[in-house]
């Protein structure tokens, strides 16, 4: 399966979610890299935010996800079961929230309304 800007978007947020309720840094994600030829590039800004891009045209849905995740694990420095460790935890955040895993938005609708 294809990736496409509504489930990268949807798989950022969550990503992001998860890294903030961690403390950790939050990279802000875009497609595509600037840099010709890379599938993902990382950018470190001055102002200390990092940036992490990734194409999307004609990738498998997987490896989007992997450079996502791979992002916010070097974002925040981390190395050896640090990185494993928190790997781990990001694949299950988008492996259990069926709007990333898929890139389907839920609709929720108010039980309440007529």
């Amino acid at each position: 399966m294809e990736a496409t800007s509504i489930r990268f978007a949807t798989a950022a947020r969550t990503l992001g979610q998860l890294a903030r309720s961690r403390g950790l840094v939050v990279p802000a994600f875009r497609s595509p890299p600037r840099l010709a030829g890379v599938e993902r590039s990382i950018r470190r800004r001055a102002d200390g935010g990092v940036a992490v891009a990734v194409r999307l045209r004609g990738r498998p849905w997987a490896a989007v996800l992997a450079d996502m995740i791979e992002g916010v694990v070097v974002a925040n420095g981390r190395t050896g079961i640090e990185a494993d460790r928190l790997r781990a935890e990001l694949w299950r955040a988008v492996d259990t929230d069926p709007a990333a895993a898929s890139g389907r938005l839920r609709v929720v609708r108010d039980r309440h309304a007529a």
